[in-house]
């Protein structure tokens, strides 16, 4: 079952995939179309999932649950992952690799590797913190590295 993503409860739980690169109105038409016709009928063991789905920043593909209402477990998280798996090999782009880092440099979203992140960041660039598990938490998602797990990669 599917709703909007701004009325959806706050302390649903979120499953952040990005993409290196902006998406462009095309692709994510064509995002929006397939994950939608999934969450429709999106379960847990044989009960519906209230669900919805937002991109952000035309780079991060945002899924969140009530889990108020239902729980997602193992099965359903896995079928998930099958249908962004459906959509790298449709657009044939990676929204699994979790070796990028997305930055915010004057108000640019730019998308850098670990082994990047030394020459081009500092302990205050902007990053987004794609491990946040509930909605509510979009709200401070953009943060300083030197707050968040990323930092130890500066040393």
């Amino acid at each position: 079952m599917i709703c909007d993503f701004n009325s959806i409860c706050p302390d649903s739980k979120l499953w952040i995939f990005s993409s290196k690169r902006q998406l462009s109105l095309h692709e994510q038409a064509k995002i929006n179309n397939l994950l939608s016709k999934f969450l429709i009928n999106w379960e847990s063991h044989n009960k519906a999932l209230l669900s919805s789905l937002k991109i952000f920043n035309s780079i991060f593909i945002v899924i969140a649950v009530d889990e108020k209402k239902q729980i997602a477990t193992g099965c359903s998280i896995d079928s998930l992952y099958n249908e962004i798996k459906k959509l790298h090999r449709l657009l044939k782009l990676d929204f699994l690799d979790s070796s990028i880092l997305h930055i915010k440099i004057n108000e640019n979203i730019k998308s850098i590797s670990f082994t990047e992140i030394q020459n081009i960041v500092d302990t205050n660039t902007l990053f987004f913190d794609t491990t946040i598990k509930k909605k509510k938490e979009l709200d401070s998602w953009l943060i300083p590295i030197k707050d968040g797990w990323c930092n130890a990669f500066l040393k």
